[in-house]
């Protein structure tokens, strides 16, 4: 009888065994395909659906507060809370996204990528908001903020002619004409009642 209860303890012992073993062979697993994911494909994870709120920090002083309705090749969309404001935010642009904690663990899943998202670029985006003569709100990486409508769309900048907000463009109202580089592009807001389809 001592023998069997013995080989009764060895037994459970070895099945306790295999099952920590398992866990942790399970938890460094998902080390590893967490340390594989890109900041895009977690932004993507939480995109559309039901999605929690996010605040994104694009500058020291600028944070954009929103659902994201679509994550591109290079930039993030979001509805801005409270209102029918949508943002463009470049993905480099991106220096923090917080969350509820629910949100997280939701965006540490890496879904199946749109073929037509991945080949939406921040470029085509802008020329589509160019092309319906919105009028924007830009906040540049250096802190200020320009208003005015996108004129033209170049590979890697933009052109911006500069008046008031919620004034249309007219030569009479232009001040200038701004030219802006992508990489100093931090958020492009427009009102969403004329938003893009693709977002």
């Amino acid at each position: 009888m001592r023998w069997d209860r013995l080989f009764e303890d060895l037994e459970d012992q070895l099945a306790a065994d295999a099952e920590a073993e398992r866990v942790a062979l399970d938890a460094e697993a998902e080390r590893l395909r967490v340390a594989r994911l890109t900041l895009r494909e977690r932004l993507r994870a939480m995109a559309g659906g039901e999605a929690a709120s996010v605040a994104v920090e694009v500058t020291e002083d600028t944070t954009v507060r929103g659902e994201i309705r679509a994550v591109g090749a290079d930039f993030i969309a979001l509805r801005v809370d409270g209102s029918r404001v949508f943002a463009l935010i470049p993905v480099p642009a991106v220096r923090s996204v917080t969350m509820p904690v629910e949100t997280m663990r939701a965006g540490a899943g890496s879904p199946a990528p749109s073929p037509v998202a991945e080949r939406l670029t921040l470029g085509f985006v802008l020329r589509d908001v160019s092309r319906r003569r919105l009028g924007v709100s830009i906040d540049t990486a250096a802190g200020t903020v320009v208003t005015g409508t996108i004129d033209r769309v170049g590979a890697d900048h933009l052109d911006i002619a500069l008046h008031d907000a919620g004034i249309p463009r007219r030569p009479s109202e232009v001040r200038g004409v701004r030219v802006l580089p992508f990489a100093s592009v931090a958020c492009v807001r427009w009102s969403g009642m004329h938003t893009p389809s693709m977002l």
